[in-house]
């Protein structure tokens, strides 16, 4: 068994991406998604009227404090080969403060450190760190709140055997889907080197990779327009699929197997 904690910046996707995994679950049937916990179960169920009935999906409430944010808990079970896996899937759904307040010169407040290192407590496996934004004025920010968050992991003695699966969320995205193959190179390379540096230096390369996923993924292999569209409704934007015949998402499970050990 294997436990993995989900860290994300802001509007990178953290919740979309749960919603998803559930219900490609259900869809696909060569591995389960099962919620443990109430939120969880509520996430879950949600997924039936986003991927099936082109339903909608809020982003979480920014005006919430962070405590009230919304953890998820979920097991993740399935076959590599004839490899049995199973993973405890961790979700602090905080809407990308965490990240601001890692990216701000100066201390952080004591509920943001706290969940922090709830991350590198010692039975975590791994950490899925999702990015957004490919701009090359953000990788300075996320230089920060990564430069942050590895000096926490050295201090606690985790920067050697915690794993962290960087992972670029969206990347249905036009400008960003022929990165996808080979996102180290043509992603995080090109758009997010200082980041990418500063990783490469702090962390032994084993316990670093660099991953691309989409939630909603493209129409198909001859129509690479993404398959959602935003809609701006009274409670903020909503990512609703275009086409849910058409949904095939991408990558998903990999950085969470691989952030795992599995």
């Amino acid at each position: 068994m294997s436990v993995v904690r989900v860290l994300g910046s802001r509007a990178a996707g953290k919740t979309t991406y749960l919603t998803a995994l559930s219900g490609y679950s259900k869809k696909q049937g060569n591995f389960t998604f099962t919620p443990v916990n109430d939120e969880a179960k509520k996430l879950a169920s949600w997924s039936e009227n986003i991927l099936e009935q082109g339903g909608r999906l809020t982003p979480t409430n920014t005006e919430k404090g962070l405590g009230e944010m919304p953890s998820y808990l979920f097991l993740i079970e399935g076959k590599r080969g004839f490899k049995k896996y199973r993973v405890d899937l961790s979700v602090r759904d905080y809407s990308g403060e965490i990240f601001e307040k890692m990216a701000q010169n100066g201390t952080i407040d004591t509920k943001t450190e706290s969940h922090i290192k709830s991350c590198l407590y010692k039975d975590i496996t791994g950490c899925l760190i999702m990015l957004t934004a490919w701009e090359k004025s953000e990788d300075n920010k996320y230089k920060k709140a990564l430069d942050y968050f590895t000096r926490i992991m050295e201090r606690r003695n985790r920067s050697q055997d915690l794993r962290l699966a960087l992972v670029m969320g969206k990347c249905e995205r036009g400008e960003i889907w022929p990165g996808r193959i080979e996102p180290k190179t043509d992603l995080f390379d090109l758009y997010l080197p200082l980041t990418k540096q500063l990783l490469e230096t702090r962390i032994p390369g084993k316990n670093l990779q660099f991953f691309a996923v989409s939630a909603f993924g493209v129409l198909g292999p001859n129509d690479p327009r993404p398959n959602r569209i935003d809609e701006i409704g009274k409670e903020g934007t909503h990512a609703v699929l275009r086409d849910p015949e058409l949904w095939k998402p991408y990558n998903l499970l990999e950085p969470i197997i691989w952030a795992g050990k599995l």
